[in-house]
């Protein structure tokens, strides 16, 4: 069903914030799908989601090329699929910001000085919670 992304319930709240691991659906130059496993934040705020993750990764190079891209996280039957543009930003400020959204909700990432931050700015939201 559709969720309002300016109006999640506090349960699909409380569901993006718990330690759970998700997909990510990225698109290849051919148009294929390429579905990875993630963690990712959401900031609900700016309705942006966040994936770090190295800069020669595919799902990096598939971001970079603008297309859409989708975060899915499952758990028993409570699912939430959040959709839209992928960009990729490579800014320090950035970076250091997703790394720390991360670690709050996962752990502290291994260093890696290639990290680069996938944003997917939500505008559809797929779920039940």
């Amino acid at each position: 069903m559709a969720l309002d992304p300016a109006a999640l319930s506090p349960a699909a709240l409380d569901f993006l914030t718990e330690r759970h691991l998700a997909t990510l659906t990225t698109l290849r130059p051919d148009g294929s799908p390429h579905v990875v496993p993630v963690g990712f934040t959401w900031d609900g705020e700016r309705r942006l989601v966040r994936v770090i993750t190295s800069g020669e990764s595919r799902k990096a190079r598939n971001a970079a090329l603008g297309g859409r891209a989708v975060v899915c996280q499952v758990e028993g039957r409570h699912w939430i699929a959040l959709e839209g543009v992928a960009t990729v930003r490579t800014e320090p400020e950035a970076v250091a910001d997703a790394v720390q959204r991360y670690a709050a909700r996962y752990r502290t990432p291994r260093e890696n000085p290639a990290r680069v931050v996938v944003e997917i700015a939500v505008d559809r939201i797929l779920g039940n919670v």
